[in-house]
């Protein structure tokens, strides 16, 4: 399947896909792409995923957005209710969960747990092509603050999650993946981690909260000859970036 990747801001991405929009953890638009969008293709239906709750990943104004398309938010349960209507079309998840035969081509949700909070989804289409975010799931120690323990038991946390995905998908089409670059010279450990465990096509660094460059040094991830092989790496960076996958 071909689709159009498009960059929003922090872990937000629009991938346009030939019958369906969806769009990950929109926290803003400042190209307003998705506006543009939305206006060009009237037909297709939106399907937003929201991956929890933080204010840099969930935004009410996705309630706001799409009115005049078919359109179906697939929201993680500890998303707030109060700006929520009954009549709103949602299905919320929890890890563990999935859900089947949305619009536009979307065979199936599985939503897996994440190390911070919320979900992350594999959605796979009804063509077989699969797309990972990952929201919050990451290896999430700190150099310069975490105690070795501390790290250590990230790892595992990490570690567990990620088995658990991988059992399921031992090959993702694309995925995207925190790679933030606050958590100091290792802020990749948990992006290799994930590219060494599952099978990847296209991989894209998301909520960078920092350098870009540093995020997108692809070199520094210390990728092993398979990985590099087997993956394409983007660097989606600015709001309007964009990339096509093929897969």
């Amino acid at each position: 399947m071909k689709a159009q990747v498009t960059f929003l801001d922090n872990s937000g991405f629009i991938v346009d896909c030939p019958d369906v929009v969806m769009v990950f953890d929109y926290y803003r638009d400042p190209a307003h792409d998705l506006v543009k969008l939305l206006r060009k293709d009237t037909d297709k239906p939106v399907v937003f995923f929201v991956t929890h709750n933080h204010a840099d990943h969930f935004n009410t104004d996705i309630f706001n957005l799409a009115q005049d398309h078919k359109r179906l938010y697939v929201l993680s349960n500890d998303i707030p209710t109060r700006e929520i209507h009954d009549t709103m079309p949602i299905d919320w998840m929890s890890a563990g969960d999935t859900i089947e035969d949305l619009p536009g081509g979307i065979a199936k949700v599985q939503a897996y747990g994440s190390t911070d909070a919320g979900v992350s989804y594999v959605v796979t289409m009804s063509d077989g092509t699969t797309f990972f975010h990952a929201g919050d799931l990451n290896n999430w120690h700190w150099d310069a603050e975490s105690t070795s323990r501390e790290a250590h038991k990230a790892q595992e946390k990490f570690t567990v999650e990620l088995d658990r995905i991988a059992e399921a998908h031992p090959s993702l089409d694309v995925a995207f993946f925190p790679v933030d670059t606050r958590q100091g010279e290792n802020c990749s450990a948990g992006a290799r981690q994930f590219l060494d465990t599952i099978a990847v096509g296209d991989f894209f660094p998301m909520h960078f909260k920092g350098s870009y460059e540093t995020a997108c040094d692809f070199d520094a991830y210390n990728l092993n000859a398979a990985v590099k092989a087997r993956t394409t790496m983007h660097c989606l960076h600015k709001p309007g970036d964009t990339a096509e996958v093929d897969q």
